[in-house]
């Protein structure tokens, strides 16, 4: 009997232990099939509002197009004048000779006298400046119809410019007194020196003739004026800047009318109409 005891006790947790380790694999697999079925009615019912709620965000999408203000387009122009106070020459000269080298050495002879002057009359260094410096041949045709190079032709062109404006036909008389022949007085451009002050004055007014006309339009369709959307500015212009092309230069001091320089800006403009 001794001996039996502890034999049975030992079959009988050995009897057990099968059962214990079935039940625990099946509490896991319900716990798992739970989970899954949870989630998976969470996903069905996320997308479920997500798929309703694409037509309603396309019908605002819509409505808001068709809310979408009125609007009016317009384009202003504005000018500005002011008195100039600057004068820009141009000047030049110009020799024929029988050989290149000769009529280079002419018109530079020339152009040394008319920097020499201009210099002399008050003009700074950094006002003058070489526009073109050519030499070509010149042609003569005899009675058989050929051409034939019967010599060279050298010229120098300079920009000049003349900031005190009472002085401008001396200096004009006074190029023409030192190159004699070889000069050319191309003609003059009067302009201001800083055209800024006048730009911002055509810009408003340019604006100003945008917002009136906008505003007539509004009246007559009968809305108010909204606010700005969108504002673009043109190129600047400056119509006839004075000049005076192929001026004689005859006389020690030429007579001259500057009169105004004129800035012209326009500009486009978008409002809303409420």
């Amino acid at each position: 009997m001794t001996t039996s005891q502890p034999r049975t006790a030992c079959t009988s947790t050995t009897a057990h232990a099968p059962t214990t380790v079935r039940v625990s694999t099946t509490a896991r697999a319900a716990r798992l099939f739970a989970a899954t079925a949870v989630l998976g009615g969470l996903l069905v019912g996320t997308a479920g509002p997500a798929l309703a709620a694409a037509p309603e965000r396309t019908a605002l999408r819509t409505t808001a197009q068709e809310a979408a203000p009125a609007t009016v387009s317009v384009t202003g122009s504005g000018r500005a004048a002011a008195a100039p106070d600057l004068a820009i020459l141009s000047v030049g000269v110009e020799a024929t000779r029988k050989t290149a080298k000769e009529a280079m050495a002419a018109q530079s002879t020339a152009a040394k006298a008319l920097l020499e002057v201009v210099r002399k009359e008050g003009i700074a260094d950094r006002d003058i400046r070489t526009d073109s410096l050519s030499l070509s041949p010149v042609y003569t045709q005899n009675t058989q119809g050929e051409s034939k190079v019967t010599g060279y032709q050298a010229g120098q062109s300079f920009s000049v410019k003349v900031r005190d404006l009472d002085r401008t036909g001396q200096v004009i008389g006074a190029v023409n007194d030192a190159t004699g022949d070889a000069g050319r007085i191309n003609g003059v451009v009067f302009d201001v020196a800083d055209p800024s002050a006048l730009r911002v004055k055509a810009r408003e007014a340019a604006f100003q003739d945008a917002y009136e006309k906008a505003s007539q339009h509004a009246r007559l369709s009968g809305h108010r004026l909204g606010r700005l959307v969108s504002l673009s500015e043109g190129d600047s212009v400056r119509p006839g800047h004075g000049a005076v092309p192929s001026m004689p230069a005859d006389e020690p001091g030429v007579p001259l009318a500057p009169g105004e320089i004129e800035e012209q800006v326009t500009v486009s403009a978008v409002f809303e109409l409420v």
